[in-house]
């Protein structure tokens, strides 16, 4: 495998167990090259990360000092990307859950429209938690009402492709989306920017913990930071709303033209 000048894969990783191993030899058996960003975890996975680094040029593993959040990692990656040329990155989660066996196809259509988001659209199975799969529902109700239905399938699901510039340039303006916020805001803001999503659907799997399945989702804290930050969003629509109203009616102009 040519390792890729423009797009590589991101995995922002905190405390991810046994999982990570596997989830990280998976990505380099699809594409090159991975990153890892280890965001300040406590079980030593950066040990056993860094001797597979020392082994692969294909790897490369970043150890944060401290836990900031999954978009704090996403943000320290994304600038080190840019630094070295790179265009897109691919980011997916360290447990497991994300189908590696997708990045390729991912990676293709980011490549034949370098200034859309490839979004996944999850497809859950019976090891999905069905509040978390419900609950989902809300979120993706208030993406799309923020964005005035610009075609977000799943503002959550955190295997995706992002343009790196207008990413960037999104999260300097602003001190949120460091944490569990990050998906559904980026994909919001991005598309308050213009990036046109294409979403695809993509397998997700969730491990029981006998299995080596690691969550730190916490359903109060977790389910606040969510709530504050549609309220942020939504305050940002209203003020958005003429240009973004102007541009939904331009582009129906233009597919029934």
């Amino acid at each position: 495998m040519t390792p890729s000048s423009t797009h590589l894969v991101l995995i922002p990783s905190y405390n991810p167990g046994p999982k990570v191993d596997s989830t990280v030899r998976a990505a380099l058996e699809r594409w090159a090259p991975v990153w890892v960003i280890v965001d300040g975890s406590t079980d030593h996975s950066e040990h056993r990360l860094s001797a597979m680094a020392a082994t692969d040029p294909n790897l490369r593993v970043s150890v944060l000092p401290k836990n900031s959040g999954k978009g704090a990692a996403v943000l320290f990656g994304l600038r080190e990307a840019r630094a070295l040329g790179f265009t897109h990155v691919l980011t997916m989660d360290s447990d497991g859950q994300h189908p590696a066996d997708s990045i390729a196809t991912f990676m293709q259509i980011s490549i034949s429209s370098p200034a859309a988001m490839v979004l996944g659209k999850p497809i859950f199975d019976d090891s999905a938690p069905g509040l978390r799969v419900k609950g989902r529902k809300i979120s993706n109700w208030w993406a799309n009402l923020e964005t005035l239905w610009a075609g977000i399938d799943d503002s959550l699901f955190g295997f995706r492709v992002y343009p790196i510039d207008p990413l960037i340039s999104v999260m300097r303006r602003q001190p949120w989306m460091r944490r569990f916020d990050f998906d559904v805001e980026a994909v919001v803001r991005l598309c308050w920017r213009g990036v046109i999503p294409i979403n695809l659907p993509a397998q997700v799997r969730y491990f029981k913990p006998e299995e080596g399945g690691v969550s730190h989702f916490n359903y109060w804290r977790d389910n606040a930071l969510l709530t504050w930050m549609h309220f942020r969003l939504f305050v940002g629509f209203i003020l958005r709303l003429p240009l973004l109203a102007a541009r939904r009616l331009r582009k129906a102009r233009l597919s029934s033209a």
